[in-house]
């Protein structure tokens, strides 16, 4: 398929550092053209970023679980949102990617160094919004859902200071979340990358190696419960597997509040060329559906036009 280089631009590597043994983060720096583009990047938006050129690590620290496609060709661009978009200056503007090592394309994220070069296609898509009047935004995220509602965060600090945000970061162990966290009791309050604004949070871990034991959902519902917001003022914004999506948006329509939902898909252009990113959403009152497409309709969606799959 010949790729579309319309939205192209170049970045460079200043920093990339393992946070845990399968977790990375990447900042990359920006500048002149390629700033512009960035300069006006909405929370849940995303980047294609093309890693055919980037070499593997050696092959002795390759784990044996992915070793057997650590070589296969990549010939795509990798989807990835960003944790944190900070501008430097009027011309530098320096983007914060979290990633997780699961195939042959993040296996190399991990060699890139200072001074690298990137392509990138980006940002793509639509992100979160906000609604007028809303005092409680509940940021909810499962495991490598966690990215996007981070920078999330941050820009609804910086530009609804009034609102009370919220996180809630569930995974299915203490290792598997994409950050340090830092357990003060046995709520699990100090999830690390949302402390920094003073942000109030919560983990919860399947297993309860961490924070809440159980579903991060159920620790949603153990706040509205306990809180008891006037629902017309909260809205919860949520990414993560899609069964946990589900679940979140089940909860929002019995209690009747407002939710978007960031959802993955795999995508093969970004840009809405190849239709490879479908999903299923509910056209008007009368069961009918359509199909839009994750990278150029999403991948951020209200959460009652979504039709989740069925289990």
């Amino acid at each position: 398929m010949a790729e579309s280089n319309e939205k192209a631009v170049i970045a460079t590597v200043i920093e990339n550092t393992a946070i845990k043994q399968r977790f990375g983060r990447l900042t990359l720096l920006f500048e002149a053209e390629a700033a512009k583009s960035f300069s006006q990047v909405k929370p849940g938006q995303f980047a294609q970023i093309r890693l055919s050129g980037v070499g593997l690590p050696r092959t002795g620290i390759i784990s044996n679980d992915i070793a057997d496609i650590a070589h296969k060709q990549i010939l795509l661009r990798r989807p990835f949102s960003f944790c944190d978009v900070t501008m430097d200056s009027r011309n530098k503007i320096r983007v914060m990617i979290l990633y997780c090592v699961l195939g042959p394309g993040t296996l190399r994220m991990t060699t890139l160094g200072k001074g690298d070069k990137l392509s990138i296609i980006g940002p793509l898509g639509n992100g979160f919004s906000v609604p007028v009047g809303k005092k409680y935004a509940l940021l909810v995220a499962g495991g490598m859902g966690a990215p996007p509602l981070m920078h999330l965060m941050g820009f609804l600090q910086a530009n609804s200071p009034k609102m009370r945000v919220v996180v809630f970061a569930g995974a299915k162990s203490f290792e598997d979340f994409p950050f340090t966290v830092q357990v003060s009791n046995k709520n699990g309050h100090g999830v690390s990358g949302f402390t920094r604004f003073g942000i109030e949070s919560y983990i919860a871990t399947d297993d309860g190696s961490a924070g809440f034991r159980g579903f991060v959902t159920d620790c949603v519902r153990r706040w509205l419960r306990k809180n008891k917001p006037d629902t017309s003022e909260v809205i919860i914004y949520s990414c993560g597997p899609e069964a946990m999506l589900a679940e979140t948006a089940k909860l929002a329509g019995e209690r009747g509040i407002d939710c978007q939902v960031s959802m993955e898909r795999m995508m093969a252009c970004g840009i809405g060329i190849c239709q490879s990113c479908a999903v299923e959403c509910k056209l008007g009152d009368q069961g009918e559906t359509e199909y839009k497409l994750c990278c150029k309709d999403g991948p951020v969606f209200d959460a009652r036009e979504v039709v989740f799959e069925r289990r």
